[in-house]
């Protein structure tokens, strides 16, 4: 079996920034993600706990690397300033390079 490296692109950000980045995510070409809600303790407190609006999600997003520069880009350039992000990379191996 052969695998094929590609990037993991994973966000962790307050709920109601989770549009914003599935609009950029389209607006790249990219359909593909996961999203889960998430909770846990950072810079901002603990999150997760209370109202809708104060929980956090995670979105994962497998891609090839041409397009991640720009992804990260405009996400980092728009939203970092009004949103709780954490932004991160990872290479990963996928045995069905097609799908991404």
């Amino acid at each position: 079996m052969k695998l094929y490296t590609v990037k993991l692109l994973t966000i962790t950000c307050e709920i109601l920034a989770q549009k914003n980045i599935i609009e950029i995510l389209k607006k790249h070409e990219i359909t593909g993600y996961t999203t889960y809600e998430v909770d846990g303790n950072g810079a901002r407190g603990l999150r997760g706990q209370g109202l809708q609006t104060d929980k956090n999600v995670k979105v994962e997003v497998i891609m090839r690397e041409e397009k991640l520069k720009n992804v990260v880009e405009e996400i980092s350039r728009t939203l970092f300033a009004n949103f709780a992000i954490v932004l991160y990379v990872s290479d990963v191996g996928v045995v069905r390079t097609e799908k991404f």
